[in-house]
């Protein structure tokens, strides 16, 4: 058991490291596209605000709620360390998949369509328990906001948009242009932290189930999941740094498609769309809601385009990017399950 305990760990850091490569273009595209930062300048700046995260969530929200969230998603009468197992080796085959294709799905909604799919796959065997796997009050909120999170995004983009061009309208060009070049760096900074924050405790979420797991059927220690926390500190410190270096290795075929496809971004839309996504973050880490952050980011750049007419929004790309969200979940679980049967027939 505590072989498989720590194969599940590393897939989960591995995964973390992807989340952070693969995500890297929700902090960085506008800045890269309106040529603030070159793409290494910016990759090092965002993996250094993704890790600073970790100080914030510490000891200014003091507390890993998303994680907990994460941890529940599952009913704990359903979590083995098979289906932990097959969770993650999912969610790591569906990122990577996604990457190829330069599609910025959610890792988030990867990891839970995993989850949630492999809990299913070991409750098929139990007769009528089946219905009872999917902890709601967790899995629900989680859910909507695949959809509130890029609306919210987009809402206060879009708002702060209209309040900037207001407020510059008898700006000289240049200068304002140059202000927002030097703003981008303070925006994109917050997002990156906000990503940080939000990714790098799912992936908590997931090794605090297996270890509480672990504990409780090898050493008879029950514990929830702050007692986790307190008893394994480099598992967050870990999981932020990981997601850290992951961001460094950057991830460019979303970069384009994030920071061109949608709609042409400048400096000024570049501040808007970044400051929404890092005040949508802040606000989900302070309910506890896992979001995605490319939802949130896609949907704050789409509000940005909005402003100058809704044909700037490239509404074809944008329909592609829903249909990846919408499939996520499903096509993780089903993988999931294939997943978790071939570990049955191994383990």
């Amino acid at each position: 058991m505590f072989t498989l305990l720590v194969i599940i760990i590393v897939l989960a850091f591995i995964f973390d490291y992807i989340n952070g490569f693969h995500d890297a273009a929700n902090s960085i595209a506008t800045i890269v596209s309106t040529k603030v930062l070159t793409p290494f300048q910016a990759v090092v700046w965002a993996a250094f605000f993704n890790f600073t995260a970790f100080f914030i969530s510490k000891y200014i929200f003091k507390e890993f709620g998303i994680g907990n969230t994460v941890a529940k998603w599952v009913n704990a009468d359903f979590i083995t360390l098979e289906v932990l197992m097959a969770g993650i080796m999912a969610a790591i085959t569906w990122n990577l998949i996604t990457w190829w294709f330069g599609i910025p799905s959610s890792s988030s909604h990867t990891l839970m369509g995993g989850f949630i799919g492999a809990a299913l796959a070991h409750a098929g065997g139990l007769s009528g328990e089946a219905g009872d796997v999917i902890n709601y009050s967790k899995v629900i909120p989680t859910f909507l906001f695949i959809f509130f999170a890029p609306l919210i995004g987009m809402f206060i983009a879009f708002v702060i948009t209209i309040i900037i061009v207001h407020l510059c309208k008898r700006s000289n060009p240049y200068k304002a242009e140059n202000w927002f070049k030097k703003l981008q760096l303070v925006s994109s900074a917050a997002f990156s932290i906000g990503h940080g924050g939000n990714d790098a405790q799912k992936v908590m979420g997931i090794i605090g189930a297996a270890i509480i797991f672990y504990e409780k059927n090898t050493n008879g220690v029950v514990m929830d999941f702050n007692t986790f926390v307190n008893a394994y500190p480099w598992v967050p410190f870990t999981s932020f740094l990981c997601i850290g270096i992951g961001t460094m290795s950057g991830g460019w075929k979303i970069v384009k498609t994030m920071g061109t496809k949608i709609t042409k971004v400048t400096p000024l839309e570049g501040v808007a769309a970044e400051t929404a996504g890092a005040i949508t973050l802040f606000l989900t880490e302070h309910f506890k809601i896992p979001v995605s952050t490319t939802h949130t980011i896609t949907g704050a750049i789409i509000g940005v385009g909005a402003t100058k007419r809704l044909s700037a929004v490239r509404w074809g790309v944008t329909v592609n990017l829903l249909w990846a969200w919408i499939l996520t979940i499903p096509i993780s679980a089903f993988i999931a399950a294939i997943f978790y049967a071939i570990i049955k027939l191994i383990v």
